[in-house]
């Protein structure tokens, strides 16, 4: 039998759509913190909105969560991004990149979803360059 005409066989675009709708649905990490760095970033294409917290001590990210509103993708990938980076030294931070943040979403984005998926990483970009002034 074939994955195309096998009931049980799950794809893994599937399993990786699954896991945004976790995500989405039960965000990990939502919340503030206290003395951290933070960035907002919206996308008004689609009405996103992030407030991305950080704490780093000793070089190290110790926490990460955010705040905000807005689609599935924009939504699941800052879930999935603030559980990444927890426990990253800053020179791993600095080294994270787009294409890094699409690997982790894990289904093929369009131009406009784009946006969306790498909402949170442009914050963590700019959280990064505060941290290095």
């Amino acid at each position: 039998m074939s994955e195309d005409t096998n009931p049980d066989w799950v794809g893994e675009d599937e399993i990786y759509k699954e896991n945004i709708l976790d995500h989405y649905k039960h965000p990990r990490n939502f919340g503030e913190i206290k003395n951290s760095f933070c960035q907002e970033e919206s996308n008004p294409l689609c009405g996103d909105e992030v407030k991305l917290y950080v704490k780093v001590e000793n070089g190290k990210v110790i926490d990460a969560k955010f705040v905000g509103k807005g689609c599935a993708i924009s939504m699941a990938a800052t879930s999935m991004l603030t559980e990444k980076i927890k426990g990253m030294a800053f020179a791993e931070l600095e080294k994270l990149g787009k294409d890094d943040i699409l690997e982790m979403i894990g289904v093929p984005l369009g131009v406009v979803r784009m946006k969306c998926g790498l909402l949170s990483w442009r914050a963590l970009k700019k959280i990064i360059e505060k941290m290095g002034e």
